[in-house]
């Protein structure tokens, strides 16, 4: 990064900024050393959103917005504070690049069918007896599940169960917006019909990390569904060797057909940290949004602790130290922009090296309550 003498100071200087400014040019030679870092240097800010408030506010939006009195969805993003200059609606960003709400759909409810450029995903926190339709294919939702929906696939969502269901949404929002690559379009009649049979995804890939011969071929989303008891099967799988000392014992959603991500820009991890583990801390390009599954405990982000417990979220911004300890065994249901950092050959990983891995805490966050 070039760095900035007294020169630039002097009248000669500023008078000609000035003067190319008006015909709408820019200088580099001034703007370079806040557009170049030496190191990210992102918007975003760390925070945490207590469950009891994003409870209470559902529960009053329940009472105030259905689908038939319009919208798409009865969602509340969590809008991050260091991003909210972003106009309009602070580009729904509760990280650079990733958008993170909570859902609510009551019984006997249907939201519309619909399809547009942004990647989604769900993951499934409260109730059961809803589906998401993809495709003509309707997908029943229980706790703990996490469900796909990649770009331009046709989805809504209906409920036939007799309690509220409330799930986390993830899109890349932020990233198609940024880029001007959004298109919506919705579905000619209000919801989508099923054309295959409920859960058939899950149904063909009943065994688990074997695929039928037919998926050899890459598909955009040949499993839909991933159900908790098979997540939770691989997680206990791992939880018999040592923990890797950064994430505890992690595993990774893909996408069967292609080993890779299960959504092409979003990536989705699960992992369990028993209890009284401390991880060591690092930080990398990536930003992560956390939903707090099981457990609690708390993290350390740039050397401010935050306290989280069962169905609170939180955000890492990219380029964050951070580290967890769990005060019980905790499960985090995680999503992050990694898919995107990789693609732009711009992921780095490091390693705090001072004080045996460990950061001081210098302060503590005071979350919004209800």
């Amino acid at each position: 990064m070039a760095e900035q003498n007294d020169f630039f100071k002097s009248k000669i200087v500023k008078d000609f900024t000035k003067d190319i400014r008006q015909y709408n040019l820019g200088p580099l030679w001034e703007a370079i050393p806040e557009l170049m870092h030496k190191t990210p240097e992102p918007h975003a800010q760390a925070y945490l959103w207590k469950w009891d408030l994003l409870k209470k506010k559902l529960d009053e939006a329940s009472q105030i917005f259905t689908p038939e009195r319009g919208g798409e969805r009865r969602a509340i993003y969590l809008q991050n504070p260091g991003l909210d200059y972003r106009q309009p609606w602070g580009w729904a960003s509760t990280s650079q690049t990733l958008y993170a709400a909570v859902q609510l759909l009551q019984p006997g409810e249907e939201a519309p069918s619909h399809r547009h450029t942004q990647n989604a995903l769900r993951f499934v926190t409260h109730g059961e007896g809803a589906y998401s339709i993809v495709q003509g294919e309707r997908i029943f939702m229980e706790e703990g599940d996490f469900l796909i929906t990649p770009k331009d696939l046709w989805h809504g969502h209906g409920h036939l169960g007799t309690e509220p269901m409330i799930w986390m949404d993830v899109l890349d929002i932020p990233t198609k917006y940024m880029l001007g690559g959004t298109f919506f379009e919705p579905y000619p009649e209000k919801i989508e019909q099923p054309s295959v049979p409920d859960n058939y995804g899950a149904q063909r890939y009943m065994g688990g990390m074997v695929r039928p011969i037919s998926d050899r071929h890459p598909m955009k989303a040949p499993l839909g569904s991933f159900k908790w008891n098979q997540t939770l099967a691989a997680i206990d799988g791992l939880s018999r060797f040592e923990p890797d000392p950064y994430d505890g014992y992690a595993v990774e959603f893909i996408n069967p057909s292609t080993g890779k991500t299960a959504n092409p820009t979003i990536a989705a991890w699960m992992q369990k940290l028993p209890k009284g583990f401390h991880s060591k801390a690092h930080r990398h390009t990536h930003s992560t949004i956390y939903q707090v599954h099981r457990g609690s405990g708390y993290s350390i982000i740039n050397g401010e602790r935050f306290d989280w417990s069962q169905g609170d979220y939180f955000i890492i911004p990219n380029w964050a130290w951070h580290e967890h300890v769990a005060s019980e065994d905790t499960f985090f249901f995680s999503v992050s922009d990694l898919p995107i950092m990789e693609h732009f050959d711009v992921e780095r990983v490091e390693a705090l090296e001072q004080g045996n891995g460990h950061q001081v805490v210098k302060s503590e966050f005071k979350p919004v309550l209800v």
